[in-house]
């Protein structure tokens, strides 16, 4: 429900104001002054202000100017009785989304407010978009374990190279994060970074996807598919979950690893590919090797290199700084302020099993947000980890 705050030194403004916007079924709040409203800005988030420009104590050119250096963004609506063409123009060019005159024309008013509304809508969903191509771009590991360190070391030694490598550890560990971190610090990084999910790809569909395919080469080839070797050319191919992938792919793989080429599904021509593969999985590749669901031949060529991922519960000790990174970041997802923890609640969560690594407690500390009040306390925790 959006929320409004209004702040007016005159009540009868106030409540006119709040009755109207509330028929409307918006949520509304008020503050008799400048230093109030600022306060309700600090405690609340909220979506539009509608602000009176002469009040004593501090005018709402003030309040705007100080809420913009809060970093709210609320979108600030003016309302004067002095109204003029200047107070207007230098209201707007302070940041105010838009000037109304008192009495505002109660049409005017609704439309303002709605278009308003859309626009912190927009600020908020752009601002969550970027956060979320920021995550998805950048790869930052939290933590300072000797664990996670040695990791770290791994992935600086190896990726200015071009040798494959071989993430193993558990799901949820964070090996995808590895591998974007692999490709950032690579000289691909400008190139494109294609990740595919073996494990979600029918057995059927894997060749297509991987390596393309030729209009009509099956049922469903209605026209030419371009794989992901060919889309990472110059680039990363991540494959993710490989010990998933069939034997038949496997073999095809092995030959795009060994001469640099592949084959779309129905074509005959072959296309040179330049690619750097990085490969992951939770599996015993080598039991897999043993119960021939896994080519040898396929592991030597991509495990160059293997960086082992450690489970969340070989390094417990990154575990508040995990759940800080998540508090921010689900903060900033839902456009609220981040929530604090106290302290035994993070001593209770880090003695937890961990059986889901960092995938899960990301889970419950959204749960945690969702859940508790301003503070997480320990009995929130104990209440809603799930465990």
């Amino acid at each position: 429900m959006p929320r409004i705050l209004i702040i007016d030194d005159e009540k009868a403004i106030r409540n006119t104001l709040k009755e109207i916007l509330e028929f409307e079924s918006y949520t509304v709040d008020q503050a008799e002054d400048g230093p109030a409203g600022l306060d309700m800005l600090i405690q609340q988030r909220y979506d539009v202000v509608l602000c009176d420009i002469k009040m004593p104590k501090m005018d709402g050119l003030e309040v705007l100017t100080r809420a913009q250096a809060m970093g709210t963004d609320a979108a600030f609506i003016m309302v004067s009785a002095h109204g003029s063409i200047e107070s207007a123009v230098e209201a707007t060019k302070k940041g105010a989304y838009d000037f109304l005159s008192k009495p505002p024309d109660l049409n005017r008013l609704l439309v303002t407010v709605r278009n308003a509304l859309d626009r912190t809508k927009l600020v908020t969903e752009t601002k969550t978009l970027k956060k979320k191509l920021s995550v998805a771009k950048g790869s930052e590991m939290v933590g300072s374990s000797p664990a996670l360190d040695a990791v770290r070391k791994a992935i600086e030694k190896v990726a200015p190279t071009d040798a494959r490598v071989l993430i193993t550890g558990p799901n949820g560990a964070g090996k995808e994060m590895v591998a974007r971190r692999l490709h950032e610090l690579s000289q691909r990084a400008q190139g494109p970074l294609v990740e595919v999910n073996c494990a979600a790809i029918p057995s059927e569909l894997i060749e297509s996807e991987l390596f393309g395919h030729e209009k009509g080469s099956f049922t469903s080839a209605v026209k030419q598919r371009i794989g992901k070797f060919e889309q990472a050319d110059g680039g990363t191919l991540f494959l993710d979950e490989i010990g998933d992938m069939s034997l038949s792919a496997q073999a095809k793989v092995l030959r795009a690893l060994q001469e640099n080429k592949i084959t779309r599904v129905g074509g005959e021509k072959e296309i040179s590919v330049n690619v750097r593969v990085l490969a992951a999985t939770n599996k015993d590749l080598m039991q897999e090797i043993a119960d021939r669901n896994f080519r040898e031949d396929l592991y030597h060529r991509l495990s160059v290199i293997l960086i082992q991922v450690p489970p969340l519960n070989d390094r417990r000790e990154d575990i508040p700084d995990l759940i800080q990174k998540f508090l921010n970041d689900i903060a900033a997802d839902y456009g609220n302020k981040p929530k604090k923890i106290d302290a035994a609640a993070l001593e209770y969560l880090k003695g937890l099993d961990w059986r889901g690594n960092i995938r899960e407690l990301r889970n419950v500390v959204e749960r945690l947000v969702i859940m508790s009040d301003e503070t997480i306390s320990v009995g929130d925790a104990q209440a809603f980890a799930g465990k």
